[in-house]
């Protein structure tokens, strides 16, 4: 019987866990923009780059903290499918995991509910917003940005589901602990 059969940290069963991968590319997809957009940068902006307040504050939290957030959340989202992340209790990264699964998820998919709603009329746009909604290169680039979101949300709910499953396969008495159980799960 080969002992080293399952050698990758990231698998469950005879499957490898790449969606946390994909969460931690997404995250700095939507990371990197916001820190060349601190740089003065407008490439990639939804809308009038110039709209964009010049107060140090607002550059401070609304393009540097959040780009400095996705870096923090990509690191997150690598903790689930690294080793070094094994340091971490559980708890600490599966409720977070799926608190932010379900909000990245669903702040993707508003954006999608948003258009088809404006599309068949059954909104209309705020005169603060006739701009964003009408503007293509506007609404291109929230199809970008928001596909960005949902698919973040989508392979952090699956990087968190195949974690649990490995920490039931862990946990499981070494009786269980085959692949007939792993299949079941």
């Amino acid at each position: 019987m080969n002992k080293n059969k399952n050698k990758n940290k990231n698998t469950v069963g005879n499957k490898k866990s790449y969606w946390g991968y994909v969460a931690g590319v997404c995250a700095i997809l939507y990371a990197a923009p916001h820190l060349w957009w601190g740089l003065g940068i407008d490439f990639a902006f939804p809308g009038k780059y110039t709209s964009a307040s010049n107060n140090f504050w607002s550059v401070a939290i609304g393009f540097w903290g959040m780009g400095l957030v996705a870096v923090l959340a990509a690191l997150f989202c690598l903790s689930f499918v690294r080793p070094w992340g094994k340091k971490i209790p559980s708890l600490l990264l599966v409720i977070p995991g799926w608190v932010s699964a379900a909000g990245l998820t669903f702040w993707g998919l508003g954006y999608f509910y948003l258009r088809f709603f404006l599309g068949i009329n059954r909104v209309t746009s705020t005169e603060a917003f006739i701009y964003y909604d009408t503007n293509v290169h506007s609404v291109i680039w929230g199809y970008v940005w928001y596909t960005i979101f949902l698919i973040w949300g989508l392979s952090l709910c699956f990087t968190v589901l195949n974690y649990q499953r490995n920490l039931k396969l862990n946990h499981m008495p070494k009786t269980y602990n085959n692949e007939k159980s792993a299949k079941m799960l």
